[in-house]
């Protein structure tokens, strides 16, 4: 004998976007914003203090909500490495190069994931909506948060690449622009992208089977002796 089990809900552009636009855009301009103030104003180690203070207190407030969990923390720690590096170097670019290398190694990171069958668009998707677990582990699931980390891993690289060559060609100010421009412009058009591909994937795949988003049946346990 087995147990039903609920087939998962597919959700909506809006809502997700509802739920995960504002987190966006503080992260996009909160701790970039925070550092160029603080530089502007006054020093490096003003603008590193700044930035870094913004950038923990959006991940703690992030984790305290339940959302990316340990991503989270791992985020922090690594503002912290970043502001200390910087510190050490006393220099703006050697502060501001690291999470360009960081992005490019993302892109990697994304591309791998999705040839190895774990694809890293699916923890990120988590921070926007909370699949199940049996969901995850499903071949849709896999398949569509596969190719969105391939093309989110071909992003990364491209913005690597300019921001690299704004930092080492152009003044802070010039890089703060070029950081805006190719994040939050495309950022939220392959976020809106990326929300359309998965829901209409997961659309499609129930249409298709409607069992594509179930888990497997799980044996109904039996009594002892039988």
């Amino acid at each position: 004998m087995t147990v039903a089990v609920e087939t998962p809900q597919v959700p909506r552009v809006r809502s997700v976007l509802r739920s995960g636009a504002p987190r966006f855009v503080r992260e996009a301009f909160g701790p970039i914003g925070a550092f160029y103030l603080g530089w502007r104003f006054g020093n490096l180690a003003t603008g590193i203090a700044l930035s870094s203070a913004v950038a923990i207190a959006l991940e703690v407030y992030e984790h305290r909500h339940g959302r990316r969990g340990t991503l989270a923390l791992v985020s922090a720690a690594f503002v912290l490495v970043q502001g200390v590096v910087g510190l050490l170097a006393n220099s703006a670019v050697v502060y501001l190069a690291q999470p360009v290398i960081v992005s490019a190694i993302w892109g990697v990171a994304c591309i791998v994931s999705a040839a190895i069958g774990r694809p890293l668009l699916g923890v990120f998707a988590d921070a926007w909506y909370s699949f199940p677990d049996d969901v995850r582990e499903t071949r849709t699931y896999k398949r569509i948060f596969g190719v969105e980390s391939v093309v989110w891993g071909l992003y990364y690289f491209a913005r690597s690449g300019i921001r690299m060559l704004a930092l080492w060609k152009g003044g802070i100010g010039f890089f703060v622009v070029v950081q805006a421009l190719t994040g939050i412009p495309f950022g939220i058009a392959l976020i809106v992208w990326s929300i359309r591909y998965a829901v209409r994937g997961f659309e499609k795949a129930l249409e298709a089977e409607p069992e594509a988003l179930e888990a497997e049946p799980v044996p109904e346990a039996l009594p002892a002796g039988q």
